[in-house]
C-alpha cells in the first residue's frame, strides 16, 4: 500500500552555498503557514540538524548511508516522515559528493533511493550564464536524480538576477524558484565546524524570524511546496513501528544525558534507541547542576567543552562527583566532547582548565582538525560496551588532541581501520566501566550501542542494589 509522503531535498553544487540557510528558512515558512514539517539532515552532522529542529519546532533526524546503510535510512525515514506535512531534507557537500569518484554516499544517492525531488541550490558569486553550464552537468551527469527545480543565493542585483535566471532556464528547463541576494545581515554565523549551534547562538528567536523573512520575501514556497507534493507516493507497509518497551524491573532504568551549551551534539535516534528499549532519559547540565543526580548509567555525547571550559572547570562540586560517580563503578559511554570532559584538563591558549579527571588525559585544542570524516574500528579487547570481534562505523570532528596520557589503569579497546581516533592507530580508552573515544556511532549503524548501554546500566543497579542489601544486612546486626 502506498500514500502520498510530500518529500523534497535541498542540495547545492558545494558545502557553503547556503544550503542550510535557505532549508532552515523554507521550513520556518511552512511551519507558520500551519504545515507539519519533518526535517532530516543528510550525513553525520549535529548543528544543521539542531538549526533544522528549531525552525520545524521538532527534533530533526539523520540519514546517512554510510553510516546506517540503505535499508536503515529507509526504515528511519519512513518512521519520521509526515505524511500528512511536508518532509524537509537538507544534503551536505556538493549533490555528487561522496567517499569516491562514483559518489557512493551522495546527496545524490540519498535522493535516488528516497525517490525525493531535488533542488539544486546555486550560489550566484561572480557568475552568470556558466551557472547554466553548472546545473545542466548536474543534470546530465545522473539523469536518475530528479532535480525540478533551482534556487539562486548571493545575487548581485537585478540585473545579474535577470540574466542567471534566462540562462538557466532557457538551457535546462528547470524553474528558478528563488533569487536570494547578497544580504548583510544573514541570521547564522560560520564557525570551525559550519555554523555556530542554536545552543551557543545569542538571538535563536530573531536568527529563525529572519530565516522567515527570507522564505517570504525571496522564494516561492508555494511552488517549492507543490514540488514537494509532486513526489512519488511512499510505500507505507514499509514503516517500522517502535521497538516494543522491554522493562525488566518496575522502574524503568535511568540514563543521563548531559545537554547543555558544552554538550549538545546527539543524534535524535540514540536517544530513541534507549527510549525505545524502556529505559528513562534524564538530561544534566553539566554546567549548572551542582552534583551528579541518580542515574544507572551516563552518555556524555560531543560539543564544543572548549567555549564553556572555564564554567566547566569552576563548577568543581559536579566534576568531582561524576569522578567519584565512575570509581564506584558507574557506566559511562562518552563521545568527542565528553572523552574531553572525563580526562585531567584541556589546555585552550595558554590556559589549563581542569576537568573530570576520570580518566589520566590532558588534551590540547589546536587550530586545525586533528581528525575529520567517516571511521571504522573493529574490538580486539575486551571492554564494557562491545566484545572483542565487534565492527564499529562512525565519524569524528575534533580540533582537540592528545598531549599527555598515563597507563594507569586504562587500555584501548579498539583497532582504527579508517580515520585517526586517538592517535591514528587506536580508540577507545577504558578505565573501569568507563569508554570514552573521539569517535561518533550512530544507532541505526550499530545497534549493539543502545543494547550494550541497557545491559551495562541494568548491571549497575544489580550490583547497587545488592550492596545495599548487604549493608542493611550489616545495620541490622
Amino acid at each position: 500500500m502506498k500514500t502520498s509522503c510530500p518529500r523534497l531535498v535541498i542540495a547545492a553544487l558545494r558545502g557553503g552555498a547556503g544550503k542550510t540557510t535557505l532549508s532552515v528558512a523554507m521550513i520556518a515558512a511552512l511551519c507558520q503557514k500551519g504545515i507539519t514539517v519533518a526535517p532530516f539532515k543528510k550525513g553525520p552532522d549535529y548543528i544543521d540538524a539542531a538549526w533544522l529542529a528549531r525552525a520545524a519546532s521538532g527534533p530533526a533526524f539523520n540519514l546517512d548511508t554510510y553510516l546506517m546503510g540503505p535499508e536503515r535510512v529507509v526504515q528511519s525515514f519512513t518512521r519520521h516522515a509526515a505524511p500528512g506535512g511536508v518532509s524537509i531534507i537538507e544534503g551536505n557537500r556538493g549533490l555528487y559528493d561522496g567517499v569516491d569518484s562514483k559518489g557512493q554516499f551522495s546527496t545524490a544517492e540519498l535522493a535516488k533511493l528516497l525517490a525525493a525531488p531535488v533542488i539544486l541550490v546555486v550560489d550566484c558569486d561572480k557568475v552568470t550564464r556558466t551557472a547554466a553550464a553548472m546545473v545542466l552537468g548536474c543534470q546530465a551527469l545522473d539523469p536518475a536524480v530528479n532535480i525540478q527545480g533551482v534556487l539562486l543565493s548571493r545575487v548581485n542585483g537585478n540585473r545579474h538576477a535577470s540574466v542567471i535566471r534566462r540562462a538557466i532556464e532557457e538551457s535546462t528547463g528547470l524553474p528558478v524558484y528563488g533569487v536570494v541576494p547578497r544580504l548583510p545581515d544573514m541570521p547564522f554565523v560560520q564557525r570551525h565546524l559550519g555554523l555556530i549551534p542554536p545552543d551557543e547562538h545569542d538571538a535563536v528567536r530573531q536568527a529563525l524570524e529572519r530565516a522567515g523573512e527570507i522564505a517570504r520575501d525571496y522564494l516561492d514556497v508555494p511552488g517549492l511546496l507543490a514540488v514537494a507534493q509532486g513526489a512519488a507516493p511512499w510505500k507505507i507497509d514499509a514503516f517500522p513501528k517502535p521497538a516494543a518497551s522491554r522493562r525488566h524491573s518496575a522502574e524503568p532504568l535511568k540514563i543521563g544525558i548531559f545537554r547543555d551549551a558544552a554538550f549538545q551534539f546527539y543524534y535524535q535516534e540514540n536517544i530513541e534507541a534507549l527510549t525505545d528499549r524502556g529505559a528513562r532519559v534524564t538530561f544534566i547540565n553539566a554546567l549548572e547542576e551542582k552534583t551528579l543526580p541518580p542515574v544507572d548509567a551516563l552518555y556524555i555525547g560531543g560539543g564544543f567543552p572548549e567555549t564553556r571550559a572555564c564554567r566547566l572547570a569552576q563548577n568543581e562540586s559536579f566534576r568531582k562527583s561524576v569522578k567519584e560517580a565512575a570509581e564506584k563503578g558507574l557506566p559511562i559511554y562518552a563521545e568527542c566532547g565528553g572523552f574531553i570532559y572525563l580526562g585531567e584538563s584541556l589546555r585552550v591558549g595558554e590556559n589549563r582548565y581542569p576537568m573530570a579527571g576520570v580518566l589520566p588525559v590532558e588534551f590540547i585544542l589546536e587550530n586545525k582538525p586533528q581528525g575529520h570524516g567517516y571511521t571504522t574500528l573493529v574490538a580486539d579487547q575486551d571492554n564494557p560496551f562491545f566484545p572483542a570481534g565487534t565492527t564499529l562505523t562512525g565519524h569524528e570532528f575534533h580540533y582537540c588532541r592528545i598531549l599527555s596520557r598515563k597507563e594507569q589503569d586504562t587500555y584501548t579497546a579498539f583497532k582504527v581501520l579508517k580515520g585517526q581516533g586517538l592517535n591514528g592507530h587506536r580508540e577507545g580508552l577504558c578505565r573501569k566501566h568507563v569508554l570514552a573515544g573521539f569517535t561518533h556511532l550512530h544507532a541505526l549503524g550499530t545497534d549493539q550501542w543502545a543494547n550494550a548501554i541497557i545491559r551495562e546500566a541494568r548491571r549497575h543497579r544489580n550490583d547497587h542494589s545488592i550492596i545495599e542489601d548487604n549493608i542493611n544486612i550489616i545495620r541490622r546486626f
